[in-house]
């Protein structure tokens, strides 16, 4: 498997900001966020499965747009795979007619642009031989991460989440753990609002990766703008021996 970096911030403000979005090969998506405004019209089509963590703009802002894009260029619909409580969120705040038209039922519904797949913790979804489980998460809203599993490696990605002892014991049962992406929204004069919001903080990602028992790279997304030196600095210092490094934008993985 290939995963190229589309965004990885935890906002936007010039082009290097863009919010949470993952390529994976040419064909799926991990989270819709704006990131997934640097990819082509081509290579928009060619998106056939999107794999959503939650429900919040910044990594669902995209989705909506892209389904506009492409639509009439694709034969098939686009399979939105995400936990039912984000799929309800979806149907009824975006695509519900008044935001954005329902790509549900457009062309028609017997032949619609958009199909939503539910998702459930530990259920894996095999696509070509590529296997997507979700994983446990704790956020303020409903939410999941994922492992993704070629075979020869795996990558696991956390998506939006705060303390979580569900998700180690996961992350420790899996033999052939290359990668793992860890958000770390705020740095340690937020932490309240980390606390407040379901986000990590460099203190708490400490203590997180304290129960990492696999030999993993690590590297850190979802840094508020204007905050990255400071929090991944913060980082340093707290974390420092797990070697956790700074996600960046086109950062390729292949495993």
């Amino acid at each position: 498997m290939k995963v190229r970096v589309l965004g990885c911030s935890g906002g936007i403000g010039g082009a290097q900001l863009r919010t949470t979005s993952l390529l994976v090969d040419h064909d799926i998506l991990l989270d819709a966020g704006t990131g997934v405004c640097e990819l082509s019209l081509a290579e928009l089509t060619a998106i056939d499965h999107v794999f959503l963590t939650h429900a919040h703009l910044d990594h669902i802002a995209a989705l909506p747009l892209m389904l506009d894009s492409v639509a009439d260029l694709r034969s098939r619909p686009l399979t939105v795979h995400a936990c039912e409580a984000t799929l309800e969120s979806l149907r009824q705040h975006i695509f519900n007619g008044a935001i954005w038209p329902d790509f549900s039922e457009i062309p028609s519904r017997e032949q619609p642009s958009l199909r939503f797949q539910p998702v459930a913790v530990g259920e894996t979804v095999q696509i070509g031989g590529r296997r997507f489980t979700p994983v446990p998460a704790e956020h303020s809203v409903p939410a999941v991460g994922y492992h993704l599993d070629s075979g020869a490696g795996s990558l696991v990605f956390t998506g939006d989440t705060t303390v979580n002892d569900a998700f180690w014991p996961v992350v420790n049962r899996i033999a052939n753990l290359r990668y793992l992406i860890i958000e770390t929204a705020f740095p340690r004069h937020e932490q309240e609002l980390a606390t407040v919001s379901k986000h990590l903080s460099p203190a708490t990602l400490a203590d997180e990766l304290g129960k990492l028992e696999r030999d993993a790279e690590i590297f850190i997304t979802h840094l508020k703008p204007g905050q990255c030196a400071l929090t991944m600095a913060e980082i340093g210092e707290c974390a420092g021996r797990f070697k956790p490094e700074f996600l960046e934008n086109n950062q390729i993985f292949e495993f």
